[in-house]
């Protein structure tokens, strides 16, 4: 059985340039990079200043038109950078997804720092404030009529418990850095009867972790990116930053500066961040990504404490 993050089409950088070329001529001759991949996307950095994302799965066509639709939305309401797409791509010479540049966001995303704990403390507040301003833009009956929901199950605990079980059961042996997985295990079966969320729903980021974080060099938050899972759910689904990026000992200073988070969306944001421990260890163990799987272990042992 294929990896759930194994691609459907590779693309080279010469084969991006060939189609930005196509496409947007002005860009043809523009210097070509890779930038980053990930699940869903292939990045490519153009001349320094633009990157350009190309789906590696036809599951995640899809997200770069939700990205166009959604991002200038939100943006000016956001107290930190996101990215609006410039430029949208169409299939084209033997490409079969839908594309997309934006322009570049400075920093450095947070996989790749080696944090103190200290510093970790010190992006509660930014971060907080990001998500609250996030969490509560207005959403109109009109907007409600045509914006994505829940597609795919973020924050239904009935599929995602067996999935999480079933991962830290993989990654168990792999482990490293003081993760012990029976009391995890046993975590997850506590929350496993958490109510699902009862309010109306909001904007969220969906997929909000390390590697989709941006700081600058003073290790404060700069920047969120990737925002292909963008949708109206459960904000405890991007609220699991508190307890799989933050220092323990950071999170009252997160939730009052977010303002009221009640126990039970409290609960779900924990789950979440056993999730994404679960499956970043077991990603970055089977990729060679050692950041994303550091990442991972201590989203795991911080959503533990």
């Amino acid at each position: 059985m294929a990896e759930p993050w194994a691609a459907d089409v590779e693309l080279s950088a010469a084969d991006a340039g060939r189609l930005i070329a196509r496409q947007f001529p002005p860009l043809a001759g523009a210097r070509v990079e890779p930038f980053g991949v990930g699940w869903d996307n292939a990045a490519f950095l153009v001349d320094g200043r633009l990157v350009f994302r190309f789906p590696r799965r036809q599951f995640a066509a899809g997200f770069i038109a939700r990205e166009a639709q959604v991002l200038p939305l939100l943006a000016p309401h956001l107290p930190l950078p996101i990215p609006v797409p410039t430029f949208a791509g169409e299939p084209d010479d033997g490409y079969p997804y839908p594309w997309a540049g934006y322009a570049l966001l400075p920093g450095t995303t947070a996989c790749r720092v080696a944090w103190s704990e200290e510093e970790r403390a010190g992006c509660a507040v930014p971060l907080a404030r990001f998500l609250a301003a996030l969490h509560r833009i207005p959403v109109d009956p009109e907007t409600a009529a045509w914006a994505p929901g829940d597609d795919i199950g973020r924050a239904d605990f009935a599929k995602r418990v067996p999935m999480v079980q079933e991962r830290l059961s993989a990654v168990a042996p792999t482990l490293q850095g003081r993760v012990v997985v029976e009391p995890l295990l046993e975590l997850v079966d506590r929350l496993a009867p958490t109510p699902p969320m009862a309010g109306p729903p909001c904007w969220v980021h969906g997929d909000l972790y390390a590697r989709h974080l941006l700081v600058d060099e003073e290790r404060r938050p700069c920047g969120v990116i990737d925002w292909g899972d963008v949708h109206l759910g459960d904000p405890a689904l991007d609220l699991s930053l508190a307890f799989g990026f933050l220092a323990p000992s950071a999170r009252d200073t997160f939730r009052d500066a977010y303002g009221p988070i009640d126990d039970t969306t409290w609960d779900r944001a924990r789950f979440r961040a056993l999730f994404y421990g679960a499956v970043l260890t077991e990603y970055g163990a089977a990729t060679g990504d050692d950041p994303i799987r550091a990442a991972g272990e201590y989203a795991l042992r911080a959503a533990a404490v």
